[in-house]
Order: C-alpha cells, then structure tokens, then sequence
C-alpha cells in the first residue's frame, strides 16, 4: 500500500504538509526530525490524514491534485472543520 498524508504543525496550527509514501509513520518520523527542509523549519509534526492507495502512482496523483486549487478547496470543505 502506499499513502497520500497531511501532517500539520503543532507549533503553528494551519500550516500543512501534504506528501506521499510507502511508510506514514517512518514518513512522520523523519519530517519530525529535520530531515526534509520543506518542513524542519515548522517542527513538530502531528499527522492529521492519511488515504491508503494500491499503487505508488494512484498516491502521487492524489498528493498533486490535493495541492492545486480545486484540491485545496477539495480538502478546506471536505476534511477541516470550519472554524
């Protein structure tokens, strides 16, 4: 199986990663430890929704449209609650 994630940060609420992957958790683990520069700036991490997909491709093209427009109206309406 293989994962499209949002993790969100705990030290400033409302700024979210969205990424793909084989493992969420080793996945977690290395956003909370520095080791991508997208995100070491904001840690630490909570993950806040992940979708398992049978193939790599299937995540990956989730992870693209959840980042365009449509994908983050998609996911404002659908997965947070509106405050």
């Amino acid at each position: 199986m293989f994962y499209t994630y949002i993790i969100e940060s705990i030290r400033f609420p409302g700024k979210r990663y969205i990424g793909h992957t084989g493992d969420v958790d080793q996945r977690l683990s290395e956003h909370n430890d520095g080791k991508c520069n997208a995100t070491k700036r904001f840690r630490p991490w909570k993950l806040r929704l992940y979708l398992a997909f049978e193939t790599l491709e299937q995540a990956r093209e989730f992870e693209l449209y959840l980042k365009s427009g449509s994908g983050k109206a998609f996911t404002k309406r659908h997965f947070w609650i509106q405050e």
